[in-house]
C-alpha cells in the first residue's frame, strides 16, 4: 500500500484531528509527518533505492544502515 504521506520505515501515516479557534469553533485538519525522498546506494545488489521516509525514518537509516532498513521494509512485504 503506497500513500504520498506515508513513511516506509517507520509506517508513520497522517493524524487527524480538529483545529479549534478562537472562538472555539472545530474545524477537521490533518498533521503530516515530515515526509522526504531519499536515494540510497544499496551495495549488495549494486543500485540506487529511492526510499519515502520521515525525519525520524531517516535517522533510522542512519543508526541500523541501509541494509538492514530495505530488510526491515522487505519483512513487511513492501516492495523496494
Amino acid at each position: 500500500m503506497t500513500s504520498s504521506a506515508h513513511c516506509q520505515l517507520t509506517g508513520r501515516r497522517p493524524g487527524f484531528g480538529k483545529s479549534v479557534s478562537h472562538s472555539h469553533r472545530r474545524t477537521s485538519r490533518r498533521f503530516d509527518p515530515n515526509i522526504q525522498r531519499k536515494r540510497y546506494w544499496l551495495a549488495s545488489e549494486g543500485r540506487h533505492v529511492r526510499l519515502t521516509l520521515s525525519a525520524k525514518g531517516i535517522k533510522t537509516v542512519d543508526t541500523i544502515g541501509i541494509e538492514a532498513a530495505v530488510a526491515r521494509i522487505r519483512a513487511r512485504g513492501e516492495k523496494v
